[in-house]
């Protein structure tokens, strides 16, 4: 994985920050940082590299689209930022016509075997517009989906329960937006039920299950009204999409891609658990769900095939 060279694509709070954290975790040897303001792109570069000293060599530059040249993966970040008040699909619009633009731009340069990773939101209907216009393969594109949510149910049921985050499994699947699905009935602590284990332990907060999921929904409407955008943890979620598409992990992430049959969906992008590894997706898996989150998940895909009818794709 080391030895992958990364062309992010927009430098804005989330692509920068993307470098940046690429750059800290050392986790490829080349970060390249394009956007359509080339002095923001400068700036940017030029303040990662200098931290180059504390980690191992690794070469950081601004560049243009024929740098994505040679690109093991590209890092789909630019487009609007979503304003306080703004829903994700209300971005939908103008970030189409933005990826439209830049795809045309970036498939010019880019090798047939390249990696795409969508960032930018609305990340479910902006990942199946990158697979309609590049041809790629379904395997080989992908969104950041519910990493990121994912990660914050875990982090509140850590908080709630007082069990490290990581040895909590839990999926938030479905849209990344208003309509995602927490997989309660997946959900365990040491093979027990979330609520199971809650009962026995008897040491969780007061907090109801409905709660800690009504607040994972809503963590970015929260703290884009407190400080304006979101951008450190879904650069921590990125870097472990890169990670795990760097080399043979197979890890198991709730990644944006092409359904094909699972839980009966078809022709829509959204998360549910995929394999993921340096083919790009090897495998989705299909965990148990029950009837009102297999009828919520059908119901989110229907919504976000709405909308990109409503937009010509």
């Amino acid at each position: 994985m080391k030895d992958r060279k990364v062309v992010i694509i927009g430098a804005g709070f989330v692509g920068a920050t993307i470098g940046y954290t690429l750059l800290a975790k050392e986790s490829v040897r080349e970060i390249v940082l394009i956007d359509i303001d080339k002095e923001k792109a400068e700036g940017e570069a030029m303040d990662i590299v200098h931290g180059v000293p504390f980690v191992r060599p690794i070469k950081v530059y601004s560049g243009d689209y024929s740098d994505c040249k040679n690109a093991d993966i590209i890092i789909l970040a630019a487009g609007a930022a979503q304003k306080p008040g703004e829903t994700r699909t209300d971005l939908l619009t103008r970030n189409a016509a933005v990826f439209k633009s830049v795809l045309i731009e970036v498939m010019r340069y880019c090798p047939a075997e390249v990696l795409l990773l969508v960032v930018t939101n609305p990340v479910d209907i902006l990942t199946h517009i990158t697979l309609k216009i590049t041809g790629l393969s379904p395997a080989r594109v992908l969104g950041s989906g519910t990493v990121l949510d994912t990660a914050r149910l875990r982090a509140r049921l850590s908080a709630h329960t007082h069990i490290d985050a990581r040895n909590i499994h839990a999926y938030v699947i479905g849209e990344h937006g208003d309509s995602e699905v927490t997989a309660w009935h997946s959900a365990t602590i040491a093979g027990l039920p979330i609520a199971d284990f809650c009962n026995r332990c008897g040491q969780c907060s007061g907090a109801s299950l409905s709660e800690i999921r009504e607040s994972v929904k809503n963590a970015a409407y929260e703290i884009v009204e407190k400080k304006g955008a979101t951008y450190y943890a879904v650069s921590l979620a990125a870097e472990r999409i890169v990670r795990a598409l760097g080399g043979g992990e197979n890890s198991i992430l709730t990644v944006s891609a092409l359904c094909t049959g699972a839980y009966g969906l078809r022709d829509v992008c959204l998360s549910i658990p995929r394999a993921v590894s340096a083919e790009g997706i090897t495998r989705s898996i299909e965990i148990p769900l029950s009837d009102a989150e297999r009828a919520d998940l059908a119901e989110g895909a229907k919504r976000l095939q709405k909308l990109e009818r409503e937009i010509g794709y």
